[in-house]
């Protein structure tokens, strides 16, 4: 058991470095046993007073320290553990360190280290002490110039931030590369890259018509799979000039692809990182999630060379101003080029579809997070282990906190609040209240005597609001009076507090429309304008508006588009969730209703499986799913979403207190149910999508790519019934398939529903067929790891498998974490909570960062009944009496224990 406090480090705290570093000159000799790096660094004291020097530093061995030209012997520094304290008298000196780092050793895939052949760093957040001593923080910005030396033939190509000046053979077969940043970054966005790949570029004119240089490199042999990649890229940067007026400011972009990876990409200036995952793609290996995946983090990636790169954090505290803010801009994108050349009612429904498929990963990943110990604002007040807040609460919640401003002031509003931003921030390292000063900007021009004051408490607390709707129509007067009603309970370490203090309001948009009973929409007067869809401004505990000239009794749309991050309370009966479901105008609070009613469903199964009752399914919840499989009005993409039951990760979360089991099987049933009753509705659907489709090129377009995913949400659901033919029907889609996503859709079919013996058969064809391909063997592996059927000793066998190595996080994430955290069935068994805790500390021992997500599985034990409550509590403290817990792992086992 760890014996050290690790110390919290508090946002209160922070105080500015008291040194400038107007540059950095840095000089390496690569080798993978061993790097010298030579570092050059230029220091400004900021003020008179004398200031010791502390540089980070973490898994160096230091050989020399000058400055300016004095060697210093160690009776003139301390070297601690992890950092190196120099005493200068001058106000402006040049310090050299030189020191050496071993990456092949480096486990950690944080600072620098090998894959395959390959030499990569990764720097954020702290990865770049692991290079060189150095003040190791985002608020301290220099300009970089890089000199890369290695053997040419291992490493014919050397890379770094910024433009190439020069390069030349060495007299001994060693070649080297400089490289210079024109602008001041960060050590966090510091890059270098060195290997043998192939590349494919293009060259661009920018808006201004300057010539800019793109670039995609990846392994050898892997070229042909990089063109979504570059046109993603391409895509990226005429977007981001158009959307916002923001022009690529560096002469050329480079993208390298690495299999070994511990995120999915990193935005270092001008040379981004990417796992591998996120740039390697063709119709015959991806399916087309991956297509969508990598064009939304290449999205990303790109756009942070604005919010994040040229306007960064000041401290790690501020991580959702960089990360909240690009979530937004890159799920924007997505939607937009989902509806880019489509009709209007067809680009209304692609841009749903991506705001569903973004909200749901919400609730799946941030909102059980805001429920458990590990609670925090998207500004969190505190930490042991930065590593540990890289959260879906930093980025998607913080990605939901932006778009309410940007609903606030409108499209064109909140570019004028990013132009603002912009204007007074350009190059500079800044906080959150920055950004939100800047939209305020705006936002009180546009509404006199307002401001964003209250606004600004979506930084400060931690926890999911509730909004209370109640609805009063008065016949007579021909008005509907709704009220609003919010609150948020205690979250994470607040649970501690005695007394408990109670939260201040919010300031949440809440969208609403009014339906008549034959689902039409109602005319609402909102301050004497007239529209369907009303924007209400919540920013006290309760208010009420009156809407007038209404006839009837009206059946509200609620939280319409998901205007805030909140969960709705409203007594609907199933015949108004049923009308929603099938008459909403919006079709996010279409398909919410349509969800709220399968859910409402689960539960009841839940709690007849619970108490040994005959499960009943509700004859209008059926009728409702067979009028969504005849509607012929709504897109295929549209209707996968509508037509699909929650999962039962999904169920879960509403089941209280967690009930894993009764979750797996009331999905289970349900969706057994649905496919025998609606088997005709089913077939009929995979025959028209298979015609849709059949002999056509790939594309990743919305329109062909919904019509593959309907035909594979047939396909599951036919098998889920029972129906007799549907094992033919997927191996014949399995066997006849002309891309991955109809391939993986017949495979992953028979894996769930499928004969012992088919599924078998099939996957040793898929293993034999792709085995030389790692991102495919992936999804071979993660299919297994999550299938019904998976137990601990299917994931032991799994985990003995050749192409299975724990030390790649891709490899590590498809096995270990698709049955940890997505496989309840098989996790929750006996066996299960140890198997875990094994994993933790085996992967605490190679790369700390990892294990800390796998650690946090559990960290929500005290929502579960017993006897499952005590079980993961005691396999908990298992972990913490480990002898050499890491601090990220130390963190999460901690704050578990301790709620």
């Amino acid at each position: 058991m760890r014996t050290d406090t690790v110390p919290a480090i508090s946002r209160h705290d922070y105080q500015p470095y008291p040194y400038r570093v107007p540059t950095v000159n840095l000089s390496f000799d690569l080798q993978p046993a061993q790097t010298r790096v030579q570092a050059t660094l230029v220091f400004e004291r900021v003020g008179d007073k004398k200031t010791p020097l502390v540089l980070d530093g973490q898994d160096l061995v230091l050989e020399s320290v000058t400055i300016d030209g004095h060697t210093l012997t160690p009776d003139d520094y301390e070297l601690a553990e992890d950092t190196l304290t120099l005493h200068p008298d001058a106000g402006s000196f040049t310090v050299v360190i030189t020191s050496l780092c071993r990456p092949a050793e480096n486990t950690t895939l944080m600072g620098l280290y090998v894959s395959g052949d390959h030499l990569f760093t990764q720097c954020e957040a702290q990865g770049f002490r692991r290079i060189t001593w150095f003040p190791d923080r985002p608020d301290v910005m220099a300009r970089y110039t890089v000199c890369l030396r290695a053997d040419k033939a291992h490493y014919p190509l050397l890379l770094s931030n910024g433009n190439l000046i020069s390069q030349q053979d060495l007299p001994d077969g060693r070649h080297e590369a400089r490289w210079e940043d024109p602008h001041p970054k960060p050590s966090y966005l510091f890059a270098l890259v060195a290997g043998d790949f192939d590349c494919r570029e293009q060259t661009i004119s920018t808006r201004s018509g300057r010539q800019a240089l793109l670039q995609v490199y990846s392994d050898k042999g892997s070229r042909d799979k990089t063109a979504w990649a570059l046109d993603c890229l391409d895509r990226s940067v005429r977007w981001d000039e158009n959307r916002f007026g923001l022009e690529l400011d560096l002469d050329r972009f480079m993208i390298v692809a690495a299999r070994d990876f511990n995120m999915g990409a990193m935005e270092n200036k001008g040379l981004n990182v990417f796992n591998s995952a996120y740039v390697l793609a063709d119709p015959h290996s991806a399916p087309d999630s991956a297509y969508r995946n990598i064009e939304a983090v290449i999205g990303h990636e790109y756009f942070h060379n604005w919010t994040g790169n040229r306007v960064t954090c000041r401290d790690w505290f501020q991580l959702s101003l960089k990360e909240g803010l690009t979530v937004f801009r890159d799920q924007e994108f997505s939607a937009d080029m989902l509806a880019a050349d489509l009709p209007h009612d067809e680009a209304i429904s692609a841009r749903a579809v991506k705001r569903i498929d973004d909200v749901s990963t919400l609730r799946l990943a941030q909102f059980p997070e805001d429920a458990g110990p590990m609670a925090h604002p998207i500004r969190p007040e505190s930490y042991q282990e930065i590593a540990n807040f890289y959260t879906a609460t930093i980025y998607e919640k913080g990605a939901e906190v932006i778009r309410m401003q940007h609903t606030l002031l409108g499209e064109d509003g909140f570019r004028k609040g990013l132009t603002e931003y912009f204007r007074r921030h350009d190059g500079q390292a800044v906080t959150c209240d920055d950004f939100v000063s800047a939209m305020e900007s705006v936002y009180t021009r546009q509404h006199p005597g307002k401001d964003l004051t209250v606004f600004r408490r979506w930084y400060q607390q931690a926890g999911t609001p509730r909004v209370k709707v109640t609805m009063h129509h008065d016949a007579r007067a021909k008005t509907c009076t709704l009220t609003l009603r919010q609150r948020c309970e205690p979250a994470g370490i607040e649970k501690q507090q005695t007394p408990l203090q109670p939260k201040p309001p919010l300031h949440i948009p809440f969208a609403l429309g009014l339906l008549d009973n034959e689902g039409r929409p109602l005319q609402l007067e909102v301050q004497g304008q007239p529209c369907e869809t009303a924007l209400l401004e919540l920013v006290e505990q309760e208010q009420t508006w009156v809407f007038p000239n209404i006839d009837k009794k009206p059946v509200p749309s609620l939280l319409r588009n998901f205007s805030a991050p909140v969960i709705v309370e409203f007594e609907y009966n199933d015949a108004n969730l049923a009308l929603l479901a099938q008459h909403d105008p919006d079709p996010f609070a279409r398909w919410e209703a349509s969800q709220a009613l399968a859910t409402r469903q689960l539960l009841a199964l839940t709690e007849a499986f619970s108490g040994n009752q005959t499960p009943v399914i509700a004859p209008v919840f059926l009728d409702t799913w067979r009028a969504l499989a005849q509607d012929e009005q709504i897109t295929d993409a549209y209707k996968t979403r509508i037509l699909a039951i929650p999962s039962d990760k999904e169920l879960l979360e509403k089941t209280s207190p967690l009930n894993p089991l009764g979750a797996v099987r009331a999905v289970q049933h349900l969706r057994a149910t649905l496919g025998k009753a609606l088997t005709d509705h089913w077939l009929k659907l995979w025959q028209e999508c298979a015609a849709a489709t059949h002999e056509k090129p790939y594309h990743p377009d919305p329109i062909s790519s919904g019509h593959r995913a309907l035909k594979n949400l047939a396909l599951s659901y036919l098998l889920a019934g029972g129906h007799p033919g549907a094992s033919q029907l997927a191996l014949d889609q399995y066997n006849n398939a002309g891309n991955m996503t109809e391939r993986m859709g017949g495979l992953t079919a028979l894996v769930h529903y499928g004969s012992e013996t088919d599924r078998a058969r099939v996957l040793e064809h898929f293993y034999q067929q792709w085995q030389q391909d790692p991102l495919v063997v992936d999804r071979w592996f993660a299919l297994q790891a999550s299938a019904p059927s998976a137990t601990v000793e299917t994931i032991r066998s799994l985990m003995l498998h050749p192409a299975f190595s724990l030390r790649n996080p891709n490899r590590a994430r498809s096995v270990v974490f698709q049955f940890c955290i997505n496989n309840l069935q098989g996790i929750h068994s006996p066996g299960g909570y140890a198997f875990w805790a094994e994993q933790v500390l085996a992967l605490n021992e190679l790369n700390p960062e990892i294990a800390a997500r796998l650690a946090r599985a559990f960290d929500n034990w005290a929502r579960y009944a017993q006897p499952q409550q005590s079980a993961m509590r005691n396999t908990l403290e298992h972990i913490s009496q480990h002898a050499n817990l890491s601090r990220n792992v130390n963190e999460i086992i901690t704050k578990a224990l301790n709620i």
